[in-house]
């Protein structure tokens, strides 16, 4: 027998988790769906400084208390890997998972984005043996030995300066001249004597002794020249990109995959909402996805009282 919600959220990160909260408070059967551990990214975040009433907190900590709170009101919570969702009728919405399906009235969006990949030679094969997206996950293990972040946002500079406690030197290397990353992170790392940059580079294949990484073949810019640079770690990080395959015949995302949404959250889609990193936008935090998780709860809200009419 199909089980039937009001809502479903898919995705249990901070926004996710949030929508959840605000429609449950509204008295709606609310069940959060997500392929993975509840938290999102915020589980691969060492210490977060800036959501509010935290001086700093460490990020598996902040995800803990965010679900504590979002069940409280009586959503429920289920692992599910969602493959589509299909609008059946006006009103009815069923959301296909790898094991079963369900129906609801409401689908709010709350996938997020994952890291993007170079692209190279090497990066498949040595995924997991000396190449990651998540230093927190896997700084560990390049303890006093030579790492390369490549990248020059917040997150590439950010992991780069918690790689320092680990590694022996972290080397930065970036395809521009100056970095993207906010000042005060710029600031940190420039003042960090473990840490070093190679301007107007990019990497062209991460070579290996076919078990671990043992460097990379990069590729200068401005001199045209090729060289190899020694690394025992090499980690990623050069932009996301939307987790948005299961909702494609929807018809509700942009040429490169992003949900666009009104400012209540709406697609274009009657009843299904979108929010946080998944949404067209300019500013990723996860500030602003509990801001974007909120409205989207409580217009999961509004919408139901029109079916009433």
């Amino acid at each position: 027998m199909v089980k039937k919600y009001d809502v479903i959220v898919i995705g249990a990160g901070p926004g996710g988790m949030t929508a959840a909260l605000y429609a449950s408070r509204a008295n709606l059967h609310v069940l959060i769906l997500d392929r993975g551990v509840y938290g999102g990214q915020m589980n691969n975040t060492a210490e977060i400084e800036n959501y509010p009433g935290y001086k700093s907190i460490l990020g598996p900590d902040l995800a803990e208390k965010m679900y504590e709170s979002a069940l409280q009101f009586g959503a429920e919570y289920a692992y599910g890997n969602v493959e589509n969702v299909k609008l059946t009728s006006a009103k009815t919405k069923v959301v296909k998972t790898d094991s079963e399906e369900f129906e609801t009235d409401v689908v709010i969006i709350a996938t997020g984005s994952q890291h993007r990949k170079l692209g190279v030679p090497g990066e498949e094969e040595y995924s997991g043996r000396g190449v990651s997206y998540c230093a927190v996950c896997d700084g560990a293990f390049f303890k006093n030995k030579q790492v390369a972040v490549i990248g020059g946002g917040d997150s590439a500079i950010e992991e780069g300066s918690y790689l320092t406690q680990l590694a022996a030197n972290v080397n930065v290397i970036h395809r521009r001249n100056e970095l993207r990353a906010q000042k005060i992170i710029q600031k940190r790392a420039f003042a960090n004597a473990k840490m070093n940059f190679t301007w107007d580079t990019v990497v062209t294949e991460i070579s290996g002794d076919g078990q671990k990484v043992t460097g990379l073949n990069v590729h200068n810019n401005k001199t045209g020249e090729d060289s190899k640079i020694a690394a025992d770690g090499i980690f990623i990080y050069v932009g996301i990109e939307p987790m948005t395959t299961p909702f494609e015949s929807l018809n509700i995302t942009d040429e490169n995959g992003w949900i666009e949404t009104d400012e209540k959250m709406s697609t274009k889609a009657p009843g299904v909402f979108a929010l946080g990193d998944v949404r067209k936008k300019d500013l990723r935090q996860i500030t602003t996805a509990v801001g974007d998780g909120s409205i989207a709860g409580q217009q999961a809200f509004n919408y139901l009282e029109t079916l009433k009419d």
